[in-house]
């Protein structure tokens, strides 16, 4: 058994003033979620119903809850110790499992994505349990608060894997509705009772660097989808078109969110004196439409490039426009929580993307993309500028919450 003092060294070591680097380990570590986003985005176009929309939803609430609690941990704990390294190394395998069992998760392999999920949470928790030296009390009840609550969900996921049909979706949809109750219940527990938000203080640089770091995730996942369609079409002139409209959109989504959001959420979060709690509702929560936008589009450019004319069909309106328009909601409210404002730039976005939903049938898909991307680099160069030294910030950007 290792003593206080050594399970003390598997904690990052935190100086004033200077964030705590994003290790290479967890960048290994998030490979296996680059996968899990394909397979997310290529279930959501196999399935494309109501029912296959709800059933990946959830799939991807799974992902994202299982990565963003092993960035809060390991937030904590030094990847760069081999202890939390090989933690994360049998969190990746879990992770593959996960990430295999998505297409099928609500038929065959079901049982295999609940046990590899709830095996990552239960045990990741667990193991920060066990290194957190005794006299750091009140981050040792936190672990066992966030286990109990982990433990009460992962029965609801076993359950949801033995069983089949809508049974296995309530199930599952009570799992996570527990885990995602969790943190905004500050994880109550009886006889430890609620958590304190000065126990969740984070190194907020790094959390927002992880966080950004999916970002970049989701991003690559929709280039690498936009190359692999239009490699295996013909060069026509629409499908060039669509895949330069398809990029022009992925920059102005990287755009949006790196040039002054990242940056100023960076900034927010480091200062903070309550920086858990500006974690936990601008990078555990609101990241999560920003990401969901971002696969969005994904499926959505896919369609245009393998049907670039005719009029546009409700799945293509749908995501087409649906992504975007959840990117930017995403982004706008990630940017009140960490600037007070609302990005009017992002308003008149939101504003023009639901015209263009209206219309959208009585148009291409060629058409339709190119003028959500259009939109996307409007709203980026608004900020751009508005934001710039000097100018008037709350004439041109901001707009009363």
């Amino acid at each position: 058994m290792r003593s206080d003092t050594e399970r003390g060294r598997l904690f990052r070591p935190i100086v004033p003033h200077q964030h705590s680097r994003v290790t290479n380990a967890e960048l290994f570590f998030d490979l296996v979620f680059v996968f899990a986003v394909t397979q997310l985005s290529h279930s959501l176009l196999q399935h494309f119903t109501p029912m296959g929309a709800l059933q990946v939803t959830l799939l991807f609430l799974a992902v994202w809850w299982v990565w963003v609690y092993t960035t809060w941990v390991t937030n904590w704990l030094d990847p760069d110790q081999t202890p939390v390294r090989i933690l994360l190394f049998v969190m990746m395998l879990g992770g593959l499992v996960l990430s295999t069992s998505i297409p099928s998760a609500f038929e065959g392999r079901g049982l295999w994505f609940a046990i590899a999920y709830a095996a990552m949470q239960v045990g990741r928790t667990l193991f920060w349990f066990l290194v957190t030296p005794r006299e750091r009390t009140p981050v040792r009840h936190n672990a066992l608060r966030i286990m109990v609550w982990l433990t009460v969900s992962g029965v609801f996921w076993i359950l949801g894997g033995v069983s089949e049909g809508e049974t296995r979706l309530w199930l599952w949809g009570t799992a996570i509705a527990i885990e995602y109750v969790a943190p905004a219940a500050r994880f109550w527990t009886p006889g430890l009772g609620f958590s304190s938000v000065e126990a969740w203080a984070v190194e907020g640089g790094h959390m927002a660097e992880r966080c950004a770091g999916f970002i970049i995730i989701a991003l690559g996942e929709a280039v690498v989808v936009d190359g692999a369609t239009f490699a295996e079409l013909a060069w026509t002139p629409d499908n060039v078109t669509a895949f330069v409209f398809a990029l022009i959109g992925s920059i102005a989504m990287w755009w949006i969110y790196f040039h002054s959001g990242a940056e100023a959420g960076s900034e927010k979060i480091s200062k903070s004196a309550e920086s858990g709690r500006v974690a936990r509702l601008a990078y555990t929560y609101l990241h999560m439409p920003i990401v969901g936008g971002i696969i969005l589009t994904a499926v959505a450019d896919e369609l245009v490039l393998k049907h670039p004319s005719g009029h546009s069909d409700f799945k293509t309106v749908l995501t087409t426009v649906g992504g975007p328009l959840l990117f930017l909601i995403g982004t706008i409210l990630f940017k009140l929580a960490i600037r007070g404002w609302l990005q009017l730039s992002h308003v008149a976005g939101i504003v023009g993307l639901g015209v263009l939903g209206w219309f959208g049938q009585a148009m291409t898909p060629l058409v339709l993309c190119g003028l959500t991307s259009a939109l996307l680099i409007v709203v980026a160069i608004w900020e751009t500028v508005s934001l710039q030294p000097g100018s008037d910030k709350s004439q041109s950007e901001a707009t009363s919450a």
